[in-house]
């Protein structure tokens, strides 16, 4: 398999809870490479560009408070089947749907605030890395 990358968030729930450093854990223990890592506080025209696939969904409003509630931390992944295994790691979108390991079922709480975010599709992977990165760090990866 190529190695390809991802965009992974650690969403501001799971930052307040103080999960940060067992996220990044099970991502370096998954093999997984964190290749970038910034902590930020989205700006709500941040988070508005970030969804903007779901500007149309009676959730949107909701979301935006959220994730411009306190920090996330924004990192490109990279590895053999990367998208992949990073979803796999996270579980379903729903927590309560998720297998007790994964991620989403150990820190989150509900569809939304349900710890952490990643890339569902190669070009969705380029476009977030590169909305959230705007190319800072990446010198290399390419």
């Amino acid at each position: 398999m190529t190695t390809e990358r991802t965009y992974a968030m650690i969403k501001p729930d799971a930052v307040a809870a103080g999960h940060v450093g067992e996220i990044v854990a099970a991502i370096e223990a998954s093999g997984l490479k964190i290749r970038a890592l910034e902590l930020m506080h989205l700006t709500p025209a941040q988070a508005r560009g970030f969804y903007r696939v779901h500007v149309e969904k009676p959730f949107f409003p909701l979301l935006l408070e959220f994730m411009t509630s306190g920090p996330v931390v924004a990192m490109v992944l990279e590895g053999s089947a990367a998208i992949t295994r990073w979803r796999a790691l996270m579980g379903p979108t729903d927590p309560s749907r998720a297998e007790p390991e994964a991620l989403r079922a150990r820190f989150g709480t509900d569809i939304t605030r349900n710890a952490v975010h990643g890339s569902d599709a190669h070009d969705t992977a380029d476009e977030e890395i590169a909305y959230m990165f705007g190319g800072r760090f990446l010198d290399g990866l390419v």
